[in-house]
């Protein structure tokens, strides 16, 4: 079975979460300096806090995996959860909140892992948007929204 795609999405899905990667980033790294306390804040009103971010990156990866296992997806850019609200997430907490986000890497590799190129490239989850785009996109999406966390971060730090 010829698994060089597979191999390399989840190599870059363990390097954004833990891992060594041109970035020098990775979402561990980032989240360690996070509490309870800081997790909820929004610096400034147009930016996001840092829960706020992990709760949208965590939606998508979850709608990620159903579209992998065949189930239509639900969520929209417009639905209510793509951008939960801090009262909604302290409610969850910054520790659950941290956890679900690593569980769901964990879900996404273990999915992955019996997969086969072809699976990614011959595949499509909706008309002309094939299993690759897919996994691609959600890649693609941890990183910029890893950036924003770092903005955040900085200015939070910097108050």
């Amino acid at each position: 079975m010829n698994n060089k795609l597979i191999t390399n999405v989840i190599s870059q899905l363990k390097n954004n979460l833990d891992g060594n990667n041109w970035l020098d980033e990775n979402f561990k790294k980032k989240l360690k300096t996070v509490t309870e306390t800081n997790a909820f804040i929004r610096p400034i009103p147009e930016v996001h806090s840092i829960a706020e971010l992990v709760a949208h990156i965590l939606i998508w990866r979850v709608e990620g995996i159903k579209k992998l296992q065949g189930i239509k997806s639900k969520v929209t850019m417009d639905s209510p959860e793509n951008w939960r609200t801090n009262d909604e997430l302290k409610k969850i907490g910054w520790k659950k909140l941290k956890e679900e986000l690593f569980n769901s890497q964990t879900a996404l590799i273990k999915l992955l892992e019996d997969k086969s190129d072809d699976f990614l490239e011959d595949n499509d989850y909706a008309s002309g948007y094939s299993y690759k785009y897919l996994v691609d996109g959600l890649i693609h999406h941890d990183i910029y929204h890893m950036g924003q966390i770092g903005t955040t971060l900085k200015l939070l730090n910097k108050k």
